[in-house]
């Protein structure tokens, strides 16, 4: 299985978080970690574990075999320096979407008896923080993986063990043969459909035109196709006005929220209503699903995560809008998400030029 390989600039808390993260991950190699401190935590712990190490990150820059380029410095003349780098093969990742992510890491590994559970949550959903318009495909190897892993793969393990036993049983048994074969012809089918959402994943939105509209209708499509949910998609306004990183964000708000309503609310229709303007956006999503108790949930950590909550209000919250729930038991569910888009949707802490310096 092919390793995303990961270079790190950065070694204090946040470089060390991603380090402790990595290390463990069997679709992660670190290739390499820079500070200029040679007493950073982070550097001691990747000569420990035998990662190569240097003061000078432009050293991480040549190297010819890394995927994936992380900054947790907070360092504006690094972060200038990486957004002129060009490497059509290397994902940069840095500023306030860096600070965030190790930050989110941090705080999940710190009980170390619940360790191994945030390292499988990590590891399926780590991609949910490290967005960067021009390289969100390599921001999705792990994920992609993963699905190909545990659900393509599976079933093809399982299509050939039924093709195997029906030519066992192909002269002992026609009837239970031909049976068998209808079996794998389902199964066929499903690895299909499962083979076109990995791809569809791959690139949800057309990168070099940004399109937004188009990539919802086809997410809409294949989820209405797949889970027998219908959908309904209504729009009003110009997409030109939404800025590339707050389209990413918003489709992945919308992926996030519908893989909610096919996983618990039992709904047979859901609609996504999308009202662009020059000042904002707002999208409304909604189900005729079986709802929930907020309050209840909302008390409960694990349920507010499991229940996908947390990811749409922190992606909102990281362009500086807001995700507000209504729902009630037997009453369906809808999310509202309103972003600004007068120039100041910034990443939340993009405007603190002074960040601590990693």
């Amino acid at each position: 299985m092919n390793k995303t390989h990961v270079a790190i600039i950065g070694a204090g808390h946040g470089g060390t978080s991603l380090i402790e993260i990595f290390r463990s991950d069997p679709l992660v190699k670190i290739v390499g970690v820079a500070d200029i401190r040679l007493r950073a935590p982070g550097v001691l712990l990747a000569r420990r574990l035998s990662i190569p190490t240097t003061q000078d990150y432009k050293r991480l820059l040549r190297l010819k075999k890394v995927d994936l380029l992380i900054d947790v410095t907070g360092n504006p003349k690094i972060d200038r320096s990486l957004r002129a780098f060009k490497r059509p093969d290397v994902a940069v990742i840095g500023g306030p979407t860096a600070k965030f992510m190790w930050q989110l890491i941090e705080a999940r590994i710190r009980d170390k008896e619940e360790i191994e559970k945030h390292l499988r949550e990590y590891q399926a959903l780590y991609g949910l923080y490290m967005r960067e318009v021009q390289h969100a495909i390599a921001e999705e190897r792990t994920r992609i993986a993963l699905d190909i892993h545990d659900g393509l793969v599976q079933t093809l393990v399982g299509l050939n063990y039924k093709l195997d036993l029906c030519s066992e049983l192909r002269q002992k048994d026609p009837a239970q043969s031909q049976a068998l074969i209808l079996e794998a012809r389902e199964l066929l089918r499903a690895a299909i459909e499962e083979a076109r959402q990995v791809v569809f994943n791959l690139r949800p939105l057309h990168f070099d035109r940004m399109e937004l509209l188009p990539a919802i209708r086809s997410y809409l499509k294949t989820y209405s196709r797949q889970y027998r949910i219908e959908t309904d998609f209504k729009v009003r306004g110009d997409e030109h006005w939404i800025p590339p990183r707050v389209k990413i964000f918003l489709f992945r708000i919308i992926q996030e929220a519908l893989s909610n309503v096919q996983k618990h609310a039992k709904a047979t229709r859901v609609g996504v209503d999308l009202t662009i303007g020059k000042a904002d956006l707002r999208t409304t999503l909604s189900d005729n699903g079986r709802g929930f108790d907020l309050e209840e949930v909302a008390s409960h950590p694990e349920k507010w995560a499991s229940f996908g909550l947390k990811g749409i209000m922190e992606r909102a919250r990281l362009l500086g809008g807001t995700a507000v729930f209504d729902t009630q038991p037997g009453e369906g569910t809808k999310i509202l998400i309103r972003v600004p888009l007068d120039g100041k949707e910034r990443l939340l802490g993009e405007q603190d030029s002074s960040a601590d310096r990693r």
